[in-house]
């Protein structure tokens, strides 16, 4: 990532935080819509206030973090591999995808232009690779599909 992208991704972070409880609502239910699939591994399981309140927070981390990326790559290794045991897949990463910038789009409006997009797919993408390096069959099933 570029340092413009870095400071993209978390001054709109910023302007998210003091609704995160909102964002997270609204994008648990966006994907869930995308794939109802995933519906089962969060809400049989937690709170899900809960679990919105530890996406903002892992985000939150994640997004201070941008600058010095092997400064969280280990929780974040630690998430995938936790998130791989509850049965999320890696075709489940792009979804996830989706319906983030979906939803980062409605929570910022017009201040989500497609410089901030390009960021926020840059941070996600290295993000999601971090996690995936914790999900020891993830490059085993990749190879297969």
């Amino acid at each position: 990532m570029t340092p413009r992208q870095i400071e993209l991704v978390q001054a709109s972070w910023r302007s998210i935080l003091p609704i995160r409880d909102t964002f997270a609502e609204i994008f648990y239910g966006k994907l869930f819509s995308l794939d109802a699939r995933l519906a089962p591994l969060f809400e049989a399981k937690v709170d899900m206030h809960d679990q919105g309140r530890s996406l903002a927070a892992m985000i939150s981390i994640a997004v201070r973090g941008l600058p010095h990326p092997e400064s969280t790559s280990q929780a974040l290794r630690g998430l995938g591999s936790r998130h791989a045991a509850y049965g999320v897949k890696d075709k489940d990463y792009d979804t996830f995808a989706v319906a983030l910038l979906w939803t980062l789009a409605h929570s910022l409006g017009e201040e989500f232009t497609e410089e901030l997009a390009q960021a926020w797919r840059a941070a996600y993408g290295s993000l999601a690779k971090a996690m995936a390096a914790g999900d020891p069959g993830a490059s085993t099933r990749r190879a297969r599909d």
